[in-house]
């Protein structure tokens, strides 16, 4: 069972570092269907067709084909995603060559001795064990 869900969960982890979605997944049958449609209106191989819809003639073709753009959101694959990191450096204005280790002494004086007070110890009722 754990590594069922070990392989499950590095699955999952994989298809989102490349960009895949659970709504591309489900959203596969459209691309297959629309794929159909360019085949027969239009002609188009796969090559081609993947070409209008993801590649370098992408916008040639929304311009062309404004009549099918409520096909073309409904094609996987059509999500955005940025990722952005700011760097920052500072620069520490003190120069730490030039500063001086402050030396404390360590005095441990949290621990000391106090006479008991109670009556207890004036009777004798409580002593430490000895030895005999």
């Amino acid at each position: 069972m754990n590594k069922l869900a070990s392989i499950v969960l590095s699955a999952i982890i994989l298809l989102q570092t490349i960009g895949l979605h659970t709504d591309d997944l489900v959203q596969i049958d459209e691309f297959i269907e629309h794929a159909k449609f360019h085949s027969e209106q239009y002609g188009d191989n796969v090559l081609v067709f993947i070409s209008k819809h993801y590649g370098e003639l992408k916008a040639e073709h929304e311009q062309e084909h404004q009549e099918e753009k409520e096909d073309h959101e409904q094609l996987p694959f059509q999500h955005h995603s940025h990722l952005s990191s700011i760097i920052v450096y500072t620069q520490n204005p003190v120069n730490a060559e030039l500063e001086t280790p402050i030396i404390t002494e360590y005095k441990d004086s949290n621990f000391y001795y106090q006479a008991p007070s109670s009556s207890s110890h004036t009777k004798g009722l409580l002593q430490p064990p000895r030895h005999s």
